[in-house]
């Protein structure tokens, strides 16, 4: 063999050098260049996944035959939306999360409930035994679902050029190791050279593969930023470790919108799918409490309405504190502005928190009107009827604006048994105001929203 050579690479971007920089020129980060040997094994003695087109030439776009290929359409309605209709022939997908969130069960479970298709799991880091005690948990029984405990990927290639599976599932791409880099498995150089294979293998064939990654401290996929470039789907596996929902977002996706969410339950066989998120985002009171208000919020083609929680009360320090759990903190300051402004409130002096419960993180301006509400609510301690909800911008100069997908969200509060909802007064054109089971309210301006609201 011959001799070793070594290069420097960025742990961030996957930039590399011949010599240690302190400042990667690629994305400007800090002190992240690590010593990594390079010296690649005799392509005569090595084996990889080979090419089954020897050579390619330029084609005229109009000369390409596109064929709509099914997706391959799982059990589980969650992922089904989140890939955008179901899993792509030949896609690569890289999901991540915390530790003990799930990916793995996750997986494992799509794997066992494949009809017709043969699986391949292999894992890295996990025997078969183990895999197997997780399996029987979920009492599901697959006769196409098969287990390979291996690490290098040209073992794993050899045993996929035999096996021919219909779908591969790689539990976790930071465990995998080429013999054509000397690095040590999980570096920047192995986690980019095995993803590399992974695709090639995935486009030249087309089966489907989904790699487990890790995150690092801050959230963010271990590895080089350009693992995300490569796949074609970035999953995020989110959720709190110790509450039993769990939330898959698209970070990333070429087949279909990254807007689309999924929501599971955690329980001992594995993981439920919950095909009404609404129900468990809007907690059930049996006495009234000041500073709740429902509002609807959309997740991609989703409607879903949840509770948005309020507490205001008078400083008892010098400055005035502002918190926000899952809400944009300066939007909230904002708000706070308004009501100052053009209600006439007197927030100056008053401590808020404002949480959104479930755990979810609300981007949708459409959940303004439910914050103001809720403010408002807590501030004059007053409540707000579980039956009424909130679907509306609000602007600084204290106008209800108009918010997308009326319709939707209407069906959803509907659906849902509320009785009431409001909404802005330039979204009721075309709207059929009197309905049998819930009555719609459009608004112009917060104070129509608080004489209807609190004087009545």
């Amino acid at each position: 063999m011959a001799k070793a050579k070594t290069a420097y690479f960025c742990q961030e971007c996957g930039y590399n050098s011949p010599k240690w920089v302190g400042r990667c020129p690629s994305c400007g980060e800090w002190n992240t260049f690590v010593q990594e040997v390079i010296e690649k094994e005799d392509p005569k003695t090595a084996v990889a996944w080979k090419s089954v087109n020897l050579a390619s030439r330029p084609r005229a776009i109009a000369e390409i035959e596109y064929q709509n290929e099914p997706r391959i359409t799982t059990s589980d309605h969650e992922l089904n939306r989140v890939l955008g209709g179901g899993i792509v022939q030949g896609s690569l997908v890289l999901i991540g999360g915390e530790p003990g969130i799930g990916k793995s069960t996750l997986m494992l479970q799509i794997a066992l409930t494949l009809a017709n298709k043969k699986v391949l799991y292999v894992s890295g880091e996990e025997s078969d035994q183990q895999i197997k005690m997780r399996a029987e948990r979920m009492s599901a029984k697959s006769e196409n679902c098969f287990i390979l405990t291996e690490t290098h990927t040209q073992n794993i290639f050899r045993q996929i050029d035999d096996f021919k599976p219909d779908v591969l599932i790689i539990d976790s791409i930071q465990t995998m190791q080429s013999t054509f880099i000397e690095s040590g498995a999980g570096s920047v150089s192995q986690v980019r050279e095995c993803t590399a294979e992974f695709m090639k293998y995935a486009k030249e064939m087309g089966v489907p593969v989904f790699l487990i990654g890790h995150i690092t401290k801050d959230g963010s996929i271990a590895g080089p930023k350009v693992l995300e470039h490569m796949v074609d789907t970035v999953l995020q596996f989110e959720g709190d470790r110790h509450n039993t929902y769990r939330i898959l977002r698209t970070a990333k996706n070429r087949f279909g919108s990254t807007s689309e969410l999924g929501i599971y339950e955690m329980h001992g066989s594995g993981l439920r799918q919950v095909s009404n998120p609404s129900e468990i985002l809007i907690s059930q009171r049996d006495e009234p409490v000041s500073g709740i208000a429902i509002g609807s919020m959309m997740e991609g083609n989703r409607p879903l309405l949840i509770e948005i929680q309020s507490l205001v009360s008078v400083a008892t320090y010098g400055t005035p504190q502002r918190s926000s759990t899952g809400y944009d903190a300066k939007r909230l300051q904002m708000l706070l502005a308004v009501l100052e402004k053009r209600g006439g409130f007197r927030l100056g002096t008053q401590d808020v928190f404002l949480n959104v419960a479930g755990g979810l993180k609300v981007e949708d301006p459409a959940i303004d009107l439910a914050v103001v509400a809720s403010l408002v609510s807590s501030y004059e301690d007053k409540y707000i009827p579980p039956s009424i909800s909130f679907a509306a911008e609000v602007g600084l100069g204290g106008e209800v604006r108009a918010v997308n997908r009326i319709e939707n969200r209407i069906s959803e509060a509907e659906k849902l048994g509320f009785k009431k909802i409001y909404i802005s007064k330039y979204n009721s054109k075309g709207l059929d105001l009197k309905r049998n089971s819930i009555e719609i309210i459009p608004v112009a301006h917060l104070d129509q929203l608080f004489m209807s609201l609190f004087l009545n």
